[in-house]
């Protein structure tokens, strides 16, 4: 599926990396180091929707409103275009379709003892939280430190939705959640609802379904097996 995907994206891909190398003149590439199933690191690969060297000039959680993403990269952000590149990362081995997103060293060094078992699986390019914080530049949007409200608004209802889907992992779920990041990108709506059936039917924490849900305003909670509560930032 990886093969076929990439095969029938590198029209759009060649043109979207001419776009983005006509800006500067700097590689459309960017290639980082991720946390791979296991605890080691592989190199991912991503259309480049920020400056040169952005991992140099801020931190690692990004909001809509920042100054180092590019024009065009906002494009490639708001409809994932940058993600078509881990076919490649598919293909060789280093993550799967779906499955936890591939997380940077250091948010992984911030990992509960409960979140070490996101490691434990392959890496994907999609997952239920993907889906559900497909926006998550806009809940950063004026942030005057995204990386600590990431920490503190996002990344406890991902790690959960995380875990609940390496509990119920199946071909079935993958597939269904394949094509529902499809539809994300058209109705997100839809899609939200249908994870909320899953959540539900699935037994999840009430307050875990609110917040997927995403009809109300996030709230600050502690990550997975954490056993302090997170000072709420709102």
């Amino acid at each position: 599926m990886a093969l076929v995907g990439l095969v029938l994206a590198f029209p759009f891909l060649l043109v979207m990396a001419i776009l983005i190398w006509l800006q500067d003149f700097q590689s459309p590439f960017y290639i980082t180091p991720r946390m791979a199933k296991g605890g080691g690191t592989f190199k991912m690969a991503k259309l480049r929707s920020m400056v040169v060297r952005a991992d140099q000039r801020g931190g690692v959680s990004t909001s809509a409103t920042d100054c180092r993403i590019t024009p065009v990269g906002r494009l490639v952000r708001a409809y994932k275009i940058d993600e078509v590149m881990q076919l490649w990362n598919v293909l060789k081995g280093d993550m799967s379709l779906i499955g936890p997103r591939p997380q940077v060293y250091q948010d992984a060094a911030l990992y509960s003892e409960a979140e070490q078992r996101m490691l434990m699986v392959r890496p994907g390019i999609s997952d239920m939280a993907s889906i559900v914080f497909s926006d998550e530049g806009e809940v950063l949007k004026n942030s005057a430190n995204p990386d600590l409200r990431y920490n503190q608004m996002i990344r406890p209802w991902k790690s959960r939705l995380a875990l609940l889907y390496i509990d119920k992992q199946s071909f079935h779920l993958d597939l269904r959640l394949i094509v529902l990041t499809l539809i994300a990108l058209v109705w997100r709506e839809a899609a939200l609802n249908r994870i909320q059936t899953l959540l539900v039917r699935w037994g999840a924490d009430p307050l875990l379904i609110r917040m997927a849900r995403r009809q109300e305003p996030l709230i600050a909670y502690p990550p997975p097996g954490a056993n302090e509560i997170v000072e709420s930032c709102l």
